[in-house]
């Protein structure tokens, strides 16, 4: 549900334009104040679950979650529907790192990879399908039940969850409110500049501040993070050219992706002239494809490392994207289309799959929920700039008016989301041919009685109750 957000409103944004009204600007805070939300708090829901219980954080999360979304269907205005969606992104950011952190913890180190390479591509073919989804929802129903699919599952969560996730905390473990705050401002700082520079004007009072001022408190926050010991992201971990390697990666993969994603679910709809359903379909080679892939490239990374197979998924996407600013026309057709649909799909498929195994194999097992929040953080975050960076291209080039200036801003924008994943394919080189194996201690009484009831965790220090 939390990655399927990500992009279920992109194909109803015509939809949703036509019945609240708004210019390109809220279009994109509808995405972008789930995803910035999410993006900031991620590290800081991680946290929480350590110090007051994971299971309890994650029911907690879930139900705001849940929440939100009944209340972003009911939006009778696009500034409600905006702080709906925000309140679904703090939901979203206490409940899915903790996701990963349950997962880890339950399965055995040697079958690790082939799970989490379940993981990620679930994680992938979510936030992938949300345009079919939210394309079919919204001409078959209303634009409203790409919200209301949310509620009935997770009420059905709720109650799965309290009975069959066993509760854990990390001892010891403290929350970093200066370090929230630092972050938060400033990363919101900078995309409120973005987003708006276009309307504003890039000299405008609002946006300079935004951009300086939110620059600062993120320089504020990576200072924090170096001299603080309980600092909720500690520098320290970036010194590891493979921790290095994959957020970077992340960052940039989410850039370019989910900004194009933004544009072409659009453009299939106010361009070529497909109704939601119809753009969701023909997206479908790009969707579908980590249903296909992932499960093999999971595997494959296990036997020869995770390196070569995010670099060759991030080349992939790379390729995918530059051959639809190659093509991308008024009039183009869509077998012109199918091949850039193909080649994305594949590249998608075979970074989310190992992904995550990569992340975890750079950080000890004590330090995995901080690289956990930390590695989600910065894909919402390349998400967020994405759509605020390449809706600001479109708009300074094209725009809605008709469908040759529909192309004229989504063409040069589709390039600069392909340089950004090649770069990301380059730094995926940053990545160690092998991974290394963390020290662990022996497990407690205690854990061992989770583990024997969880299905095998490594002896993770930390204290967990199966009651």
């Amino acid at each position: 549900m939390a990655a399927l957000d990500n992009l279920v409103v992109t194909t109803a944004l015509p939809a949703i334009r036509t019945d609240l009204g708004g210019a390109l600007e809220d279009l994109e805070w509808t995405v972008n104040a789930y995803t910035l939300t999410f993006a900031v708090l991620l590290m800081f829901g991680s946290a929480l679950g350590d110090r007051f219980g994971r299971r309890k954080l994650f029911i907690a999360g879930l139900t705001v979650f849940t929440g939100a979304s009944a209340a972003a269907a009911l939006s009778p205005g696009i500034d409600a529907l905006i702080a709906a969606r925000a309140i679904q992104g703090i939901g979203a950011a206490v409940m899915m790192p903790l996701t990963l952190t349950l997962l880890t913890a339950a399965v055995p180190a040697a079958r690790r990879g082939m799970a989490l390479g379940i993981y990620g591509a679930v994680t992938g073919l979510a936030v992938a399908s949300g345009p079919l989804i939210g394309g079919s929802l919204t001409e078959h129903i209303s634009w409203q039940w790409i919200f209301w699919l949310n509620v009935p599952i997770g009420l059905a969560l709720i109650p799965l969850a309290r009975l069959r996730l066993a509760e854990s905390t990390a001892p010891g473990s403290r929350l970093d409110i200066p370090g929230t705050l630092l972050i938060s401002a400033g990363l919101f700082g900078i995309v409120y500049a973005l987003v708006n520079a276009n309307a504003d004007g890039w000299t405008s009072p609002l946006v300079l501040t935004g951009l300086i001022v939110g620059g600062l408190l993120v320089a504020g926050f990576v200072h924090h993070g170096s001299g603080n010991p309980h600092a909720m992201l500690p520098m320290r971990l970036f010194r590891d050219r493979g921790f290095l390697g994959i957020n970077l990666a992340s960052l940039l993969m989410f850039l370019g992706m989910f900004g194009s994603i933004f544009l072409l679910s659009q453009f299939l709809q106010g361009a070529a002239g497909y109704s939601p359903t119809e753009a969701g379909l023909r997206m479908l080679p790009w969707t579908g494809m980590p249903m296909i892939v992932a499960p093999i490239a999971g595997i494959l990374s296990d036997r020869i490392g995770g390196r070569p197979v995010v670099a060759a998924g991030l080349a992939f996407q790379a390729l995918g994207l530059g051959w639809f600013a190659a093509v991308l026309a008024a009039d183009v057709t869509y077998a012109a289309q199918l091949p850039a649909l193909i080649l994305s799909g594949i590249g998608m498929a075979l970074y989310f799959a190992p992904a995550s195994n990569v992340l975890m194999s750079t950080v000890s097992v004590a330090d995995q929920g901080r690289a956990s929040g930390a590695n989600s953080a910065l894909r919402e975050l390349g998400g967020a700039l994405g759509v605020a960076v390449l809706a600001s291209v479109f708009a300074s080039q094209g725009g809605y008016e008709t469908p040759q200036t529909f192309t004229d801003g989504t063409v040069p924008a589709l390039w600069i989301g392909a340089s950004a994943v090649a770069l990301a394919a380059l730094l995926a080189l940053l990545l160690p041919r092998k991974p290394k194996q963390p020290q662990q201690s022996g497990p407690s009484p205690v854990v061992a009685l989770a583990t024997d009831r969880t299905g095998g965790a490594a002896g993770a220090p930390e204290k967990v109750s199966t009651h």
